[in-house]
């Protein structure tokens, strides 16, 4: 068996498809037990010495839907960005985090537009 040079793999990967690719990737990922996740960084916690004041990013958190689950849909996916079937799922696993870790400015502009939809919010 010849050996493959890394300037023949890197010939492959530009002339390969998209869909190519992605099978490689899923190859690779299979046999080697590794995903091709970008790494994320981990912001350290804030030190408890911030003070007892208002946290600076909160979660928002989907309680109850009310009677009108349709404006509660169409608020969800105003504010997420999702699609119609996922804004639904969403919004009938409910209690629900609709966003992570946002300003706490964000986090009140969400919480009228789903208030105003019918929803119950809470922070976390």
């Amino acid at each position: 068996m010849a050996k493959i040079t890394q300037e023949d793999i890197l010939a492959f990967l530009d002339e390969a498809t998209i869909l190519e690719l992605n099978t490689l990737v899923k190859a690779i990922e299979e046999k080697y037990g590794v995903t091709a996740a970008a790494p994320v960084a981990v912001a350290a916690a804030p030190a408890e010495e911030e003070g007892a004041g208002e946290p600076k990013a909160v979660t928002v958190v989907l309680t109850s839907i009310g009677d009108t689950k349709v404006a509660v849909i169409k608020a969800v996916r105003e504010i997420t960005g999702l699609g119609l079937v996922d804004a639904k799922k969403l919004v009938d696993s409910h209690p629900c985090n609709i966003k992570e870790n946002i300003p706490v400015e964000e986090a009140d502009e969400i919480k009228k537009k789903l208030t105003d939809a019918g929803a119950t919010i809470e922070y976390k």
